[in-house]
């Protein structure tokens, strides 16, 4: 469909708006919990509806379908049956068993090596970094609790690592965007995908181990929980790595987690119950400031928001590296603007195609750029799903994780300096 929105620096005030609320004033006050993320989204949605001159029922319909758009219900349904599964697991003993079996069979050196090597592994195995944080953020909560280690500095590890095989993964969905639009294939994007990424992937692997043995100070304790209960783990992982659905991996985990809790004895179908029900409610917040997030971009989207940053990014490319350079652009802002990697990479495809056969830029080099970049942006900004995922499942806030992910920003440094060098040079061929 045709976009003949005109370009409107504007329509970008209620993302001003949302980031100044939310992150300047918590900055001022010292605190990211004194001002509620959702109070943030609320104001922001309230200028972006206020801002229009169609009809307030008109605004509101507009706002609604973005805060119903079906990735971002999706989204919720993941949400929902997450806190689910992580307060069962938890309930039952899995997590506190999980946790207990890897502090006794990983030195402690390498423990947050391993961590993000097995986030790394899920994710390009998943193909989703959500369902890779909604597997192991709970445990590596608890390691961070047993430990003594920042909980916001363990989970940014899953985070990153979960971003490296997303942005890797052949079942991907900003993997099967990039390269649908670009019109390569799935293989040369990861063979020219993978060089850009793998020495961000090994800088991070050895700042943790070098690093890491220093945050955590703990002494095994022998595993109290019976050795099935960790099975909902491993069920998920298993399933999630044989290509299952997220939302069926979600559900086979309750299931399995609630059978073996009442078979066990952990759980009367009671507790069980009002268990999942607190995890439910747990993701309250996550799933409204998803909810508005979604309205709030779709109506940046109709002012003309996106399309004025397309137009300033596009106007004065001059060289080849200028325009890699306005494709990246192009990608993040529209990723800040819609919170989700996969509609950004869609939304500037076409144009992004564009520029590259006009610079002489090969379609998975393209493809490479728009998936990686994207996922930088995802990885690192307070209301994506990524963080308010993990922030939600280790109850702290998004913020604070921020400054802990070591590997999105590496990884970033080593994209900028593959398009300043041209690198990887065989893949322009």
């Amino acid at each position: 469909m045709q976009n003949n929105t005109k370009p409107n620096i504007l329509a970008l005030l209620p993302l001003v708006v949302f980031l100044g609320v939310y992150l300047i004033g918590s900055l001022v006050a010292g605190d990211f919990y004194k001002i509620p993320i959702t109070i943030a989204g609320m104001t922001a949605s309230i200028v972006a509806i206020a801002m229009t001159r169609r009809p307030i029922a008109e605004s509101i319909g507009d706002y609604s379908r973005g805060a119903t758009d079906v990735n971002i219900m999706l989204m919720i349904w993941i949400f929902v049956l997450a806190g689910a599964f992580a307060a069962s697991t938890k309930a039952m003993g899995a997590v506190d068993a999980t946790v207990a079996l890897t502090l006794k069979i990983v030195p402690e050196a390498f423990l947050p090596a391993g961590i993000f090597i097995a986030a790394c592994f899920t994710s390009i195995s998943v193909g989703t970094s959500v369902g890779t944080i909604v597997a192991l953020t709970p445990i590596a909560s608890s390691i961070a609790t047993q430990t003594g280690c920042s909980t916001p500095w363990i989970v940014a590890i899953v985070v990153g690592g979960a971003l490296f095989g997303d942005n890797l993964s052949f079942i991907s969905d900003t993997t099967i965007a990039a390269t649908r639009t670009q019109g390569c294939s799935m293989r040369d994007k990861f063979r020219t995908n993978v060089l850009i990424v793998a020495p961000a992937a090994l800088v991070t692997l050895c700042i943790y181990t070098i690093f890491g043995q220093h945050e955590m100070h703990y002494s095994p304790s022998e595993m109290t929980a019976p050795w099935y209960t960790i099975l909902p783990y491993l069920l998920v992982l298993i399933s999630a790595i044989a290509g299952m659905n997220v939302l069926k991996v979600l559900t086979l985990g309750i299931v399995s987690s609630g059978v073996i809790g009442l078979v066990g004895g952990k759980l009367t179908l009671l507790d069980w119950f009002s268990t999942m029900g607190q995890g439910i409610d747990s993701m309250g917040q996550l799933i409204i400031i998803t909810m508005m997030a979604g309205g709030m971009l779709e109506m940046i989207r109709i002012n003309g928001g996106i399309e004025y940053i397309i137009s300033r990014l596009t106007s004065r490319i001059r060289s080849r590296r200028g325009a890699e350079a306005s494709i990246a652009s192009l990608v993040m802002f529209a990723d800040v603007c819609t919170a989700n990697n996969t509609v950004a990479i869609i939304s500037v495809g076409s144009i992004a195609r564009q520029i590259a056969e006009r610079f002489g830029i090969s379609p998975r080099r393209t493809a490479s750029l728009l998936d990686t970049f994207s996922c930088i942006i995802q990885g690192i900004i307070p209301y994506g799903a990524q963080l308010l995922m993990a922030a939600g499942l280790a109850a702290i806030s998004p913020v604070e994780i921020i400054s802990y992910l070591y590997y999105p920003m590496i990884m970033g440094g080593c994209a900028i300096i593959a398009i300043i060098l041209q690198w990887p040079r065989y893949n322009d061929k």
